[in-house]
């Protein structure tokens, strides 16, 4: 049971579970930006809550999250062929969903839009309505935590205990830190936007993922996958940068 592979296994998991997780973060701070301060570490908790529930809940079931990569139909026209599964279906539709999403809230923050009372009563974001949003988003990006733990878990003993547990430590530091960094970033307008603009490169990401896993090719190129070590490294390096700026702009005021 504590054997140094089963040891490494986990510690790597757990970290991984944490880059992972970044993404989950940077949106649900988005949206608990809406709210007052005492909702806003209330959306954060409960939003990782159910991202962990969601995790275990799909390792728990990983035979359907296998089938759930199987063929539903196929298309295949003289331009344009594809291999269509469910996990497929998801990913286009959370890549879509996150596009537009970040879309709109880049365009409220840019035009400095505030939710009037008028707007908040029809089309405004009600914390029932941003959970919803959090529950949809899960599911879309529990994929990418699974099959890397499903991944680094083959053949190890123990394997689903490891998972889990990792899976909830990750959470659980996710949450301790989540506060903090959603209030730095609702500080910062310019961070604000940067963490839009990396859901806008997720959701990009996501839509080349789900044409890779279904074969797509158009005009007779396939679609390639886009390695994540790419994404992360420009969120990164944009990040840094954008640090120096806010340093070089407070030793300046």
């Amino acid at each position: 049971m504590f054997s140094p592979d089963i040891i490494a296994a986990f510690l790597t998991l757990t970290f991984l579970e944490i880059v992972l997780g970044i993404d989950n973060i940077i949106f649900i701070s988005i949206l608990a930006n809406r709210f007052d301060e005492k909702k806003q570490k209330k959306l954060i908790q409960i939003g990782l809550l159910l991202a962990m529930f969601m995790r275990i809940a799909m390792l728990s079931g990983i035979t359907f999250l296998i089938q759930m990569k199987t063929t539903l139909t196929t298309i295949n026209l003289s331009w344009f062929s594809s291999e269509i599964s469910i996990q497929a279906l998801i990913l286009l539709g959370g890549g879509l969903f996150l596009l537009h999403k970040s879309t709109i809230e880049i365009f409220r923050k840019v035009e400095d839009i505030k939710d009037s009372s008028i707007t908040r009563n029809k089309k405004g974001m009600t914390f029932t309505k941003a959970l919803f949003q959090i529950v949809l988003i899960d599911i879309v990006f529990s994929f990418d935590s699974i099959l890397t733990a499903v991944g680094m878990t083959n053949g190890i003993p123990f394997a689903l205990f490891i998972m889990i547990t990792a899976v909830i430590i990750s959470i659980i530091i996710m949450i301790a830190f989540a506060s903090p960094v959603s209030n730095y970033i609702n500080k910062h307008p310019s961070l604000q936007i940067l963490g839009l603009s990396f859901l806008l490169l997720i959701g990009f990401m996501l839509i080349a993922e789900a044409a890779h896993i279904s074969e797509t090719n158009i005009f007779g190129e396939s679609v390639g996958k886009i390695p994540k070590g790419y994404l992360y490294f420009a969120i990164a390096f944009s990040l840094g940068v954008e640090m120096l700026n806010m340093k070089i702009r407070k030793n300046k005021g």
